[in-house]
């Protein structure tokens, strides 16, 4: 079973003041996560040269409108799920002279108001991500909120697998320790960190 001190802590700074980036920052957390390109242009320009060690990752859907923006800004996009996306991706890639870090989002409830691919068509979407040159270092999920989230951190897990991927993005402030114990990588916490998001969130994809 993976230790504690072995996952990565995403701390999700979607919606939260300046004043709780800057208190993360002075605490020595260099791993976050956004939601929106938008805001987290507004969160992090300008904050690179004081913190060159900052890892930015995208946790939210991501519009193929934004691939170039996206590509530009964050070290790991973990919300890759169609193939229109990692076409994009790898066309902004190659028109920026950059490598692009990505997880594939598995929709592993099948729900159909989430983004994600679903399970039986990852596989194909992970062949298709490497064949474009993405550098595909894992997998992302979020469970249903009315299940178990065990038994979806084991889909992910078996899929991780057979893919020989080592990257599990796996895990929030409410199942973050059931995520561990089915081996994550990368933790996403929020509000156990900064309490409640400031504001309800929409989001839309193509």
């Amino acid at each position: 079973m993976r230790e504690p001190d072995d996952v990565v802590l995403t701390a999700v700074t979607k919606t939260q003041p300046d004043e709780a980036l800057l208190e993360a920052l002075a605490a020595g957390q260099r791993v976050f996560g956004e939601n929106r390109v938008q805001e987290a242009q507004a969160h992090w320009t300008g904050r690179r040269g004081d913190h060159p060690d900052l890892e930015l990752r995208l946790i939210g859907p991501l519009q193929t409108n934004k691939a170039a923006d996206a590509v530009a800004l964050f070290e790991v996009i973990e919300t890759l799920d169609r193939p229109k996306l990692a076409e994009a991706l790898a066309a902004a890639a190659d028109k920026a002279g950059r490598a692009v870090r990505v997880l594939i989002q598995v929709n592993t409830g099948a729900e159909p108001q989430k983004a994600g691919i679903l399970p039986e068509q990852a596989d194909a979407l992970i062949r298709h991500a490497r064949d474009r040159g993405l550098i595909v270092e894992g997998l992302m999920c979020i469970p249903p909120a009315d299940e178990a989230a065990g038994p979806h951190f084991a889909l992910l897990r078996k899929i991780a697998r057979r893919n020989g991927l080592k990257v599990l993005s796996m895990g929030m402030s409410g199942d973050f320790e059931t995520a561990i114990r089915f081996g994550a990588t990368h933790v996403r916490v929020g509000s156990a960190l900064f309490g409640e998001r400031k504001r309800p969130e929409t989001s839309s994809r193509d």
